[in-house]
């Protein structure tokens, strides 16, 4: 499987680099032709640093922010984005006192904020940062746990937004489908992988992915 490995680069930004390998993956509500590694950009501080720079470009002159809610282990590419809109003098954000939180999984699955961090969320200008958007599953429970706490929810960004994903708010991606020669995205009951006979290479979580053979 790791023998197709190739990478497509942000063209303003070669430096931000996204890996993908082909094969028949499945997440938690599809199946994929390709599986994309964004680990390096989530953990490798000088790349989330240049992120983050990109991620702010949208909102420095017209959006201020007073949390930004990480999902998928995006916490440092968050910090360092507070940084950027804090701190940045052409930003509306500047001098701005800017909260990074994440969600946790309740018992049945739910996202919900501790109680020690939702005096940052209700009544708040929230931008929410992802890695992936593929079936807008994972933005919806977002975007609803967002607006349960009362948060005013001002931008969505992400690493990569599949183009079949529709959404009343704006995103902003790094990455698309369209820059992924030949990516496709099945519903589990649909996909013409499962259909031709070929196995499961692996799971694929916000942690990577997990063989199964």
């Amino acid at each position: 499987m790791e023998t197709n490995v190739f990478s497509v680069s942000l063209a303003k930004n070669p430096a931000i680099t996204i890996n993908i390998t082909p094969g028949h993956f499945t997440t938690n509500n599809a199946h994929t032709n390709n599986y994309l590694d964004v680990s390096n950009l989530k953990s490798n501080t000088a790349i989330a640093m240049d992120v983050a720079q990109e991620f702010a470009i949208p909102y420095v002159s017209n959006t201020f922010v007073d949390t930004i809610v990480c999902m998928e282990k995006m916490e440092v590419i968050g910090a360092y984005l507070a940084q950027s809109l804090s701190q940045d003098g052409n930003s509306v954000s500047t001098g701005n006192k800017i909260y990074v939180v994440s969600p946790i999984s309740n018992a049945y699955g739910n996202l919900i904020f501790p109680t020690s961090v939702v005096e940052w969320i209700a009544g708040k200008s929230v931008l929410l940062l992802m890695a992936s958007i593929s079936s807008g599953r994972t933005l919806s429970g977002g975007i609803e746990c967002i607006n349960y706490y009362g948060g005013k929810l001002v931008g969505v960004s992400a690493l990569y937004l599949a183009s079949n994903v529709r959404s009343d708010m704006t995103i902003y991606p790094l990455f698309t489908s369209e820059d992924i020669p030949g990516y496709k995205l099945y519903s589990t009951n649909e996909c013409e992988l499962c259909k031709n006979g070929v196995k499961l290479d692996a799971i694929i979580s916000s942690e990577g992915y997990t063989k199964l053979q």
